[in-house]
């Protein structure tokens, strides 16, 4: 008889990986127990069923890139995790997918806390303010600075589901947990500029998302 073995639920899939045969990659969130505090925290799974030769270091490789692209820590079992034990879940799925698009010869950075955004022109810059809050501001001769910043602070808050704090600029954003994640905000920084796009391409994927059984893997 076949042992099933409960890996977690599933909240993001790679339904062929590119970079490596075509196989099907699947994050799955977990909870394990604090042994310091007791308490339930999340943790998550990077899996694939394929069992052909490599698939278990193409699987290494977008774990450790995670780990670099979102400031991830992980467990002596090999699963991953925020240092502050809060979830940030839809965080966790975009630095998987981002982590999901290098090739296994690629070595991960993290991403700056400033960007060129195209649609304007100007230089956008995330500063951290301390306990988990973050600054949107703009810098450049390029137009529309008050409306670009805006709508960038609402990416993020989308993208990682941030909160909003209020202010007359609407350019400043929160982590729920009251820590810094500035890997995190690097990584979410190249997308929202464009999430409507991000989040629309991401519907299609899950549309298309199956996870391949065991047997239909080689």
């Amino acid at each position: 008889m076949r042992r099933v073995v409960d890996i977690g639920r599933r909240i993001e899939l790679i339904p062929i990986d590119p970079h490596f045969h075509d196989i099907t990659i699947g994050l799955y969130r977990q909870q394990i127990v604090n042994t310091t505090t007791g308490r339930d925290s999340p943790v998550f799974l990077v899996h694939t069923y394929s069992h052909i030769s490599g698939a278990a270091e193409r699987i290494e490789h977008v774990m450790q890139s995670m780990q670099r692209l979102g400031g991830m820590l992980r467990t002596a079992d090999g699963l991953l995790y925020f240092p502050c034990k809060r979830v940030h879940e839809a965080a966790c799925r975009r630095v998987f997918l981002e982590a999901c698009k290098l090739t296994s010869d690629t070595l991960a950075e993290p991403r700056p806390l400033n960007i060129l955004d195209k649609k304007s022109q100007l230089t956008i810059t995330v500063d951290s303010t301390g306990k988990g809050i973050y600054r949107v501001r703009a810098e450049g001769e390029g137009r529309g600075a008050a409306r670009r910043i805006s709508a960038i602070a609402g990416g993020l808050m989308k993208l990682g589901e941030l909160e909003s704090i209020e202010t007359d600029n609407k350019d400043t954003v929160a982590f729920a947990c009251g820590q810094s994640h500035d890997a995190l905000i690097g990584l979410l920084l190249t997308r929202a500029p464009n999430v409507r796009v991000v989040l629309r391409e991401a519907e299609m994927d899950a549309s298309r998302g199956v996870l391949t059984a065991p047997s239909q893997q080689t």
